[in-house]
């Protein structure tokens, strides 16, 4: 079986998603391409995983201040340039596309008739869920942004819907807590994120942030730089988690054990209604903005418990070898029937 992988690239939790699954399907000794789109190749790292993989512009959204900036996102994508990508990748050579809310390759395999499978945290919200934010485009993005033949939705419950528990890429082995929090909050401004941490002087961070190029420290603070092999380091041996709303980090940190803090990015309906769909659960806390006494009460609280899930990837992969793909309900029974919550969840 000859596979492509499309994978939305503006959000390290698609690639880092891609990244297990690349892991599982090696291990069903299947060819697999990978392309990414939504971020300008210089921007991506950590990519061994993926070979020799391909780069489209694709669509991007960009962010202001934590929040989504709808005229920069319409004024800086291109969609005549997104229209010629889809005409130009040649998919026919493809036994299937797997698509991570990536466009170029879902709309080049619905234009050449190969087959497509979707696999993404989006797809949850095809279904009965917490939402919290979407208007009429939010839901008209998750249906036709990339359009698939099958779908395979990921959410942190099942709420009683077609869907999978998360697909994990730590190893879940545990590890001594070092003490610190480790901080990622892409989205929001590196200079106010150091105002805010900077004032717990007890409190030792560790803060991941695109700005940062190099390693340094700023008091309390070890500021680093983006990298893959470094961030999991951090986060096996962290005690907490600040971070934005996305689906991916918190799924690894509530496999670790690691407590939450979580800062959805606003205008963005996606991390509204997961750090909802969390709170909801009793997995985490957040704050609207980044509140000093927020973040001090959240210090004090207790260590959290494991979420237990098992090896969705490994699982996913197997299945679609099976070649049944209109058709995962023993594979959602078999990998929830798996999980297992801490007493103090509310599920």
């Amino acid at each position: 079986m000859r596979i492509l992988y499309g994978v939305q690239g503006t959000g390290n939790g698609h690639i880092a998603r891609a990244r297990a699954m690349s892991r599982a399907l090696k291990k069903q000794n299947v060819d697999v391409d990978f392309l990414f789109s939504g971020r300008e190749q210089d921007k991506y790292f950590s990519m061994s995983d993926f070979g020799d993989y391909q780069t489209r512009k694709g669509v991007s959204f960009v962010s202001k201040q934590g929040a989504v900036d709808h005229f920069e996102t319409v004024k800086r994508n291109d969609l005549k340039q997104l229209w010629a990508d889809i005409n130009e990748l040649d998919v026919e050579q493809y036994d299937l596309v797997l698509n991570d809310f990536e466009p170029i390759s879902a709309w080049a395999a619905k234009k050449a008739k190969i087959p497509c499978l979707s696999i993404s945290h989006q797809n949850a919200f095809r279904y009965e869920v917490p939402v919290r934010g979407a208007n009429l485009i939010d839901k008209s993005l998750i249906r036709y942004f990339a359009p698939a033949d099958h779908h395979l939705a990921l959410h942190w419950y099942h709420f009683d819907q077609p869907i999978l528990p998360p697909i994990i890429q730590s190893e879940s082995d545990t590890v001594e807590s070092q003490g610190y929090v480790l901080v990622y909050l892409p989205f929001e401004g590196f200079e106010e994120i150091i105002d805010l941490l900077v004032r717990f002087s007890h409190q030792e961070f560790v803060c991941f942030h695109p700005e940062v190029k190099e390693d340094m420290d700023i008091e309390n603070i070890r500021c680093r730089p983006l990298s893959f092999e470094n961030f999991q380091q951090s986060l096996h041996r962290c005690n907490g988690v600040i971070a934005n709303g996305g689906f991916e980090l918190p799924s690894e940190a509530l496999s670790l054990g690691k407590k939450l803090l979580l800062k959805p990015l606003n205008g963005q309906f996606e991390q509204l209604s997961n750090v909802a769909t969390l709170e909801m659960l009793g997995l985490a806390s957040s704050m609207e903005r980044l509140d000093s006494m927020i973040v001090g009460h959240w210090l004090d609280e207790q260590a959290a418990e494991k979420v237990c899930y098992p090896d969705v990837a490994d699982a996913i992969a197997g299945w679609i070898c099976e070649g049944n793909l209109a058709d995962h309900s023993s594979l959602q029974d078999r990998l929830w029937s798996q999980v297992d919550f801490p007493d103090y969840a509310t599920v």
